[in-house]
């Protein structure tokens, strides 16, 4: 059975794959409204993303959370 990636995970793969293809995190800044700083930092796990910023990144990735299993 595949093990889930962590939401952090998934959007870190991203945001490395797309810098490390020349997109500066100048672009992304302005695109997403997240300070490169921060980005730069989140990339090189020296700090977290605050959950608003997380789901800007998400929505710029066409990332969406799913359940995987029924919450009663």
């Amino acid at each position: 059975m595949k093990e889930l990636q962590s939401i952090s995970d998934a959007l870190r793969e991203r945001l490395s794959v797309e810098f490390e293809s020349g997109v500066s995190l100048r672009t992304i800044e302005a695109e997403v409204g997240v300070i490169r700083q921060s980005l730069a930092k989140f990339i090189r796990r020296e700090q977290s993303l605050r959950l608003d910023m997380a789901d800007r990144l998400a929505e710029r990735y066409g990332l969406e959370l799913k359940p995987t299993k029924e919450v009663r």
